[in-house]
């Protein structure tokens, strides 16, 4: 924690991961889930569905990454995986519904975010860093009325130290004047330390299995919070 004393005059920058940092995400996907599972209601149990549609999306990341769209595919591909030849268009465009109306849902952001961002504006430079869909995230964006808080928006593929060592150099800052704040631990968190940088842990009630680790993180320039407004009292 010593490090963190410093942090009014160590830290220039402050990112944000969007995806239930910023506003509500995992939830919809959780929905979905469960419209799967009934959709496949009569191919197998719900243990069995949840796994397959689970290994399958963790497979399909290199080639289709994060997001509804992957998510659409990877509901597909299971789905013929489980029910076979006996999966028909119906099928089909049901899950296609499923994907349709997680995109067109409306953005609910988390408590105080808005406030928290308006403060912190007015003493650092504040960034979205998260991963997802680029098409998908920027319409998130757009829907939730926070890009005038933002100078920078990266939207990455994936979260590794080399991700994030991507953008300090298109940002032209040195990694020590950079906090990472998000919800993952696992990508939010300890490639930024690693990095050099500053990172804060806000916990989201509901975690995507892929983004779970089972360690604890003690490190000096690492902080958990329970919401946002506790950044106030740390940064300001």
């Amino acid at each position: 924690m010593e490090d963190f004393k410093n942090i009014k005059s160590t830290v220039k920058y402050i990112a944000f991961d969007a995806d239930d940092t910023l506003w509500d995400n995992e939830p919809y996907f959780r929905q979905g889930e469960e419209e799967f599972a009934k959709i496949m209601a009569n191919y197998a149990s719900h243990h069995e569905i949840n796994q397959i549609l689970f290994k399958t999306e963790i497979d399909n990341i290199p080639l289709y990454g994060y997001g509804v769209k992957a998510f659409v595919l990877s509901m597909i591909e299971a789905a013929s995986k489980i029910g076979g030849i006996l999966i028909t268009r119906e099928h089909i465009d049901a899950i296609l519904d499923i994907g349709k109306r997680q995109i067109e849902a409306e953005v609910t952001l988390l408590p105080n975010i808005t406030q928290v961002l308006a403060a912190l504006q007015q003493h650092f430079r504040l960034i979205v860093a998260t991963k997802g869909d680029l098409l998908d995230q920027h319409r998130k964006l757009s829907k939730s009325g926070l890009g005038i808080y933002f100078h920078h928006i990266e939207i990455m593929t994936e979260k590794h130290v080399i991700d994030y060592q991507k953008m300090v150099k298109r940002l032209d800052i040195q990694a020590s004047e950079l906090m990472m704040i998000g919800n993952s631990v696992k990508s939010d968190v300890l490639p930024i330390l690693k990095l050099g940088g500053y990172a804060v842990h806000i916990p989201y009630h509901t975690t995507w299995q892929h983004e779970m680790i089972d360690h604890s993180v003690i490190h000096p320039r690492f902080m958990e919070c329970r919401q946002a407004s506790d950044l106030l009292a740390i940064l300001l």
